[in-house]
Parts: structure tokens; sequence; C-alpha cells
């Protein structure tokens, strides 16, 4: 017979591997337990919510429980628990002996001649039913409630390493023109009608906008180039001093960050022709 027509066995998976040797069955001396697995049931927070939740299913008047249909669905689903193995806290068969207490008092015949008026056997669990309803509607309401580490979470940059240069924008020609209307538009408001005539000279003003310059450490608004109360020549022949003064490389025109507003400022590195 031929050898290479037999046919090849597959190893199977181990069903353990333990200190990393594998086993492939079971041990002849192994037991389990029955009740080896517990199941915790998490449907309910306790025997009130459970009472609440049997209550809203069936749309019954909180105020007016029936007591024997809502006590055999309780019993019966801890029975339902019990069958399941399912761990059963201690607080729900509290509350399956107090549904037979109150089922009991109300079954009680009530005295006639007694005097007072008797309390129903159902307020009390009436009344924590709604303390219980008030306090989850509130806490469900929290929930929805935006939370941190769930729905937001805190971000932080470290940016002591960052070394940030701010470069100035170039003031372009339509800028310049724009501010120097404005200021032709406030001279104008300003202006007065003058019978003698009075020399402006064009040099004199570049030397009075440096000595400005000067006096404010080399650094002035475009606005305050200008004295409103010479007219609107006065303001012409100011303009055309700053042109002259940033023509010759004297000074700057810049602005700090765009749209704001024009600066003047004695250019540092006039000598190096830049």
């Amino acid at each position: 017979m031929n050898e290479a027509a037999l046919p090849v066995e597959i190893a199977s998976p181990p069903l353990a591997l333990v200190q990393g040797q594998p086993y492939q069955d079971l041990p002849d001396d192994l037991y389990i337990p029955p009740d080896a697995l517990e199941v915790f049931l998490d449907a309910f927070e306790g025997p009130l919510d459970l009472l609440l939740y049997l209550i809203r299913r069936q749309n019954l008047d909180i105020l007016d429980i029936p007591i024997a249909q809502i006590t055999r669905q309780y019993i019966a689903y801890i029975e339902m628990m019990d069958h399941l193995r399912l761990e059963l806290a201690a607080e729900y068969l509290v509350m399956a002996a107090l549904l037979a207490e109150i089922k009991s008092r109300m079954l009680l015949p009530r005295q006639p001649e007694s005097e007072e008026e008797e309390e129903d056997p159902r307020a009390f669990l009436i009344r924590k039913l709604q303390e219980y309803e008030a306090i989850k509607k509130v806490a469900e309401e929290i929930d929805l409630l935006p939370r941190n580490e769930r729905d937001t979470f805190e971000f932080g940059v470290d940016t002591s390493t960052v070394d940030v240069q701010q470069i100035l924008p170039d003031v372009q020609l339509k800028e310049l023109l724009l501010a120097f209307q404005d200021i032709l538009k406030r001279a104008e408001r300003l202006s007065h009608h003058h019978i003698t005539k009075e020399p402006l000279s064009v040099r004199e003003r570049m030397a009075a906008i440096l000595e400005k310059l000067n006096q404010s450490d080399n650094h002035l608004s475009f606005a305050a180039c200008f004295a409103r109360s010479e007219g609107k020549n006065g303001v012409v022949v100011a303009f055309l001093a700053v042109l002259e003064l940033s023509k010759e490389g004297i000074i700057d025109i810049f602005q700090s960050e765009p749209y704001a507003g024009i600066q003047v400022r004695i250019r540092v590195d006039s000598g190096s022709g830049d």
C-alpha cells in the first residue's frame, strides 16, 4: 500500500494551556459544582425600582395601587430570579413581606365602632414610591447633563517651549490712502476760512514730524502726524511730508496686525540700505 495515500491527521487545538503545557482532554477527576457560576442582575436598582416599573408598565395609578395584582407579579419576578440562580438581595424579600402585610391588613374587616379613621395600609408604600419616583427623575435629568471625563475631556498644551515670532504685515498703498481720506474728512469738519495766506513747507513739516517722533520714543500713530487745525492744506502738506520721509528711508509705516491702526516709527536700520 502506498504510504502517500494514507490520510494525514491534523492536530486539533488544545482545550487549555496550563504553565505552557497543552491539555487535549478534560481530567477524569474534574468536578464543577452547580453553584460555581453566579450571575448578578442589575436590571433594577432595588425593590422600589421594580415596583415602579411594574406600575408604569401597566399604566396604574400610583395613588390607587392594586396590591393583589402587583404582589403576584412581584413574587413571580422573585421566583424567576431564584429559578435562574441569580443572587437575590435581602431587600427584595423584605419588600415581598411588606406587600403581603399590606394585603393582609386590607383583608381584615374594619371596626365600625372605631372613632378615628384608619390610615390606608398602602399609604406608607405610596409615599415611598412617590419619593423614589421624584429622586429617580431628578437623577435621570442630572445624568443627561454634560459630565467631565465622559462627555468632555480636559486637554492641556505646554507652550513654554514654543517660540512665536510675529511678522508685521506690510502696509498697502490703498490702506494708506483710506487712512488719509479719513483724516481729510475730519479736517474738513474743523477747517476755517483764512484771509491771509500762510506759507506751508514740506521740509518744515518733515522736521516737525521727526521732532514728534523723537519726543514719542520714535513711535507715533499715523493720525498724530497731522494738525487738524491747519485745515485741508495743512493735512495735504503733512501727508506729503510723511511720504517723503518714507521714500528717503527715514521712517517706517506699519501695522501691528491686520486691519489695525497705521503706525509710524523711525527706521532703526536706515543706514543698512534695506
